[in-house]
C-alpha cells in the first residue's frame, strides 16, 4: 500500500485501463490471452514507443517534436543504402543511419534553443525536409520508392524477430530503451534540470542552468530514438521505404500525452509513456482481432490522443470550481 501511495495517480488510472483493456479483448477473443501473441505485436508498436520516451523529456521542456516518423524513414533509407547499395558493413551501416538520426535532432534543437524559432515551426519544417530527402536518397539508389531497398542478409532480420529466452528482442529493446530514458529524467542531475527548464526557464537561467543546452540535447536524444526506430522497423518488414514512420505522428502524440506529459511543459514522465504505449499497442491489436476494421484503429487513437489531452488541460481552478459545485448541489439536496 506504501508503494501505491508513492505511485502517481494518473498512472494507476493507465494501469487500470490497461488491466480492463487486456479483460475485455479477451473475452471478444481468448486468443488474445496468448501471452505469446502480445508479446510479438510489441514489434507494431515498439517504434512508436521508444520515440515517445524520448519525446517525452522534449515536451517536459515546453517543445514538442513531431519530425520523428519523418526520420524514421530516412534512417530506414540511409540504412539501406550504406548497407545494399555502398557495401558496408551492415553493423557499421546500422550505426551510421542511428546517428543520422541523432544529426537531425540536433538540427531541430539548434534552430529551436539557439534560434529561438518555434518548436512547431521547425518540426513540421523538419518533417517535410527528412521526408524529402529520404525520398531524394532512394531515387538516387535507382529504386523505385514504392519498391524500396531490399535484399538484406537473413541475419538482419534477427535483430526484429529474434529472441532470448523466449523473450522477442522488440520486448527487450522497449524494457532497454524505457530503462535509459528513465534514468537520465528521473535519476539525474540533467533530468532535473529538463523539469525546471520546463516548469521556469527564466528561474532556471537565472540558477545557472544552460537551458539552451539542455532543451537541444532533448531534441537529439528523440532523434537518436527515432534513428533506432527506424533501424527496427526495416528489420521488420525487410526493406529500406522513405514511408516507414509516415504514420507514426499522432501514435506517438498519444501515448505521451496519455501518458500524463502537459504539451505546457514541466510535468510528465516516461513510465507513463510506456503504460500509454502498451495501451494503445494493445488497443490496436485487440480491436483487429475483434474483426474491427483497420479505419476505425485510427479513429480509437485520435479519440484517446483528444480525451487525455482535454482531461490533462483542465485548470486546477476548474477542477475547484467543479468540486464546490457538486458539494452545493449535494448539501442543497441533502
Amino acid at each position: 500500500m506504501q508503494f501505491l501511495s508513492k505511485f502517481p495517480k494518473w498512472n494507476l488510472a493507465l494501469v487500470v485501463v490497461l488491466t480492463c483493456e487486456i479483460v475485455i479483448f479477451g473475452l471478444l477473443n481468448p486468443r488474445f490471452w496468448d501471452v505469446g501473441i502480445l508479446l510479438n505485436s510489441f514489434n507494431d508498436f515498439v517504434g512508436v514507443a521508444i520515440i515517445g520516451f524520448f519525446v517525452t523529456l522534449v515536451m517536459i521542456t515546453g517543445g514538442i517534436d513531431i519530425s520523428g516518423g519523418a526520420i524514421v524513414g530516412l534512417t530506414s533509407v540511409v540504412c539501406g543504402l550504406l548497407a545494399q547499395v555502398m557495401g558496408l558493413h551492415i553493423g557499421l551501416a546500422l550505426l551510421l543511419a542511428i546517428l543520422v538520426g541523432g544529426l537531425c535532432g540536433l538540427l531541430n534543437g539548434v534552430l529551436i534553443a539557439y534560434g529561438h524559432v518555434q518548436a512547431m515551426v521547425i518540426t513540421l519544417g523538419g518533417m517535410l525536409l527528412y521526408s524529402g530527402v529520404a525520398i531524394v536518397l532512394v531515387g538516387v539508389s535507382g529504386v523505385s520508392a514504392y519498391e524500396g531497398i531490399g535484399g538484406f542478409p537473413e541475419a538482419f532480420s534477427w535483430i526484429a524477430y529474434g529472441s532470448i529466452v523466449g523473450i522477442p528482442h522488440s520486448v527487450i529493446l522497449f524494457l532497454l530503451m524505457f530503462i535509459i530514458a528513465y534514468i537520465l529524467l528521473h535519476r539525474t542531475t540533467y533530468g532535473r534540470f529538463i523539469y525546471l527548464t520546463g516548469i521556469n526557464p527564466n528561474a532556471a537561467r537565472y540558477a545557472g542552468i544552460n537551458t539552451k543546452r539542455i532543451i537541444a540535447s532533448t531534441y537529439v536524444l528523440s532523434g537518436l530514438s527515432a534513428g533506432v526506430a527506424g533501424v527496427m522497423v526495416t528489420s521488420y518488414l525487410g526493406s529500406s521505404r522513405a514511408d516507414f514512420g509516415t504514420e507514426y505522428l499522432m501514435p506517438i502524440l498519444t501515448v505521451v500525452v496519455l501518458g500524463g506529459t502537459l504539451i505546457t511543459g514541466g510535468k510528465g514522465g516516461v513510465v507513463g509513456t510506456a503504460l500509454a504505449s502498451v495501451i494503445v499497442g494493445f488497443l490496436q491489436i485487440g480491436l483487429q482481432m475483434a474483426g474491427v476494421s483497420t479505419q476505425y484503429i485510427g479513429l480509437a487513437t485520435g479519440l484517446l490522443l483528444i480525451l487525455s489531452v482535454a482531461f490533462l488541460g483542465i485548470s486546477s481552478e476548474f477542477k475547484a470550481n467543479l468540486k464546490r459545485y457538486v458539494s452545493t448541489i449535494k448539501i442543497s439536496g441533502g
